[in-house]
């Protein structure tokens, strides 16, 4: 149904004491009803019985062995609630009956022996019951009894329509109180619906009123401040992020047009053609890595990769990258120390591992002063991998280490202009390590040199 929340609440509600009024009042009704017939019918099974004892029976007839009791005033007013009483054969045929019925007749119903029953005598609603009477084992006839059970009706009547009246005056009454306490109950959900409402691009910064009550509401509202907090964090990151990009995609661009806008201003030499070339394609490969790493980013933050993860030992993973990067470190002439317990036999997810470490051994030789010691330790705690990769280099400023990890960010990027990178390579680094639920940590000393350490 196109109800409003409140309605709908109060609607329920109404449905559920309905039905549950419905079994009370129904209890309350035929428990009433059978209490009274239950008086009702004990005296009238008392009245059959007794005037069974009073029947004479002769060899074609069935009568009442002392008529002038009949005339009694009891049984002669039929206002002061009279017994009645009726013989007949066992052919159904009247045989004699009480002078209060004068020319009525009760009714006859042979299949109900000994049981109580409702009839009608002169348009008037009567309770009746019939026995048998027997002789030598052979029914000669019937004994019918019957009282007025109008008083017994009209009270049940009664009863009934007060119960219907009030089943209904309530259910009304349940509903509008219902409705309005839902109303009250909902009240916490308006303020947060305006908040919503009110909250756009450019005001994520307001928050859902918490209620007092720390109840399914307030988990609500506390879940939701949740979520906004988790989008404005995302669209900062997301506007760091775009400028960043723009920034680093703008330089070599600049870098670029001026190098070309330079070489058709003159003719030049062919010596300086290709050093301008050089720089020009120098410029684009650094674009090229830049969109390269910004495209694995995407794929990280998505958890889609085109690789196929499989295991491989960290020893192995390690030594490969330390080859392929063999050039970078006769260049600085680094000592390198490769600390690896129990030869090094544990497995890591390959193409993971493989992204976290290789970006963090391309750091330590990049920020490594020149013929200084770096080292690999490479062993297992409770079950854990540990890897650590340290440097003897420029070091990280401490305020700068938890921004490390930040997409473009670069520790004093202007007083090491001399040292390519673009700040995507940790960041790399700490999405691989989320994929995988590895742990980062990070130590350094400005001057002195860092130390990354990953629990696989």
């Amino acid at each position: 149904m196109n109800l409003s929340f409140k309605n709908r609440i109060a609607f329920h509600y109404m449905i559920a004491t309905a039905i549950i009024m419905a079994l009370v009042f129904g209890f309350v009704y035929f428990m009433v009803r059978e209490t009274v017939f239950r008086h009702l019918d004990h005296d009238l099974s008392f009245e059959a019985e007794k005037h069974s004892t009073e029947i004479k029976l002769t060899r074609d007839s069935i009568m009442f062995a002392n008529k002038a009791e009949w005339e009694e005033q009891e049984h002669r007013e039929i206002q002061v609630n009279p017994v009645f009483i009726q013989l007949i054969d066992s052919q159904g045929r009247l045989m004699d009956k009480s002078p209060n019925l004068k020319d009525n007749v009760l009714p006859f119903k042979k299949e109900k022996f000994g049981g109580h029953f409702d009839a009608r005598l002169n348009g008037k609603a009567i309770r009746q019951v019939q026995l048998p009477i027997e002789e030598n084992g052979k029914i000669r006839g019937y004994i019918l009894s019957a009282i007025s059970s109008e008083a017994e009706e009209s009270v049940i009547m009664r009863l009934r329509n007060v119960l219907l009246l009030s089943y209904l005056f309530v259910l009304i009454g349940l509903y509008f109180i219902s409705r309005f306490l839902a109303g009250r109950s909902i009240i916490p959900v308006k303020k947060m619906t305006r908040t919503i409402q009110r909250i756009r691009k450019n005001n994520l910064n307001e928050r859902v009123e918490l209620p007092r009550n720390k109840d399914e509401i307030y988990e609500l509202s506390a879940g939701f401040n949740a979520l906004l907090e988790r989008i404005e964090s995302a669209m900062e990151r997301e506007k760091q992020f775009t400028s960043d990009a723009s920034h680093e995609l703008r330089t070599p661009l600049a870098t670029l047009r001026g190098t070309l806008e330079v070489l058709l201003r003159k003719k030049r030499s062919p010596e300086e053609y290709e050093e301008k070339i050089k720089c020009s394609l120098s410029e684009i490969n650094r674009m090229s890595d830049t969109i390269e790493q910004l495209l694995l980013l995407a794929r990280l933050d998505n958890g889609k990769t085109d690789q196929k993860e499989s295991e491989v030992s960290i020893a192995t993973l390690m030594d490969d990258i330390l080859s392929r990067r063999k050039a970078e470190i006769s260049e600085k002439k680094l000592k390198i120390y490769l600390d690896i317990h129990e030869n090094g036999a544990y497995s890591v997810p390959h193409y993971h591992a493989h992204l976290i470490l290789d970006n963090l051994i391309s750091n330590a030789i990049k920020y490594s002063y020149e013929q200084s010691p770096l080292r690999v330790r490479i062993s297992k705690v409770n079950d854990k991998i540990r890897c650590e990769i340290e440097d003897k280099g420029i070091g990280i400023r401490e305020e700068d280490q938890n921004q490390v990890f930040n997409h473009f960010f670069r520790s004093e990027a202007l007083e090491h202009k001399d040292i390519p990178g673009n700040g995507l390579g940790l960041s790399i680094v700490k999405k691989s390590a989320e994929a995988i639920g590895a742990k980062i940590e990070v130590k350094s000393v400005p001057g002195e040199g860092s130390t990354f350490t990953v629990v696989f």
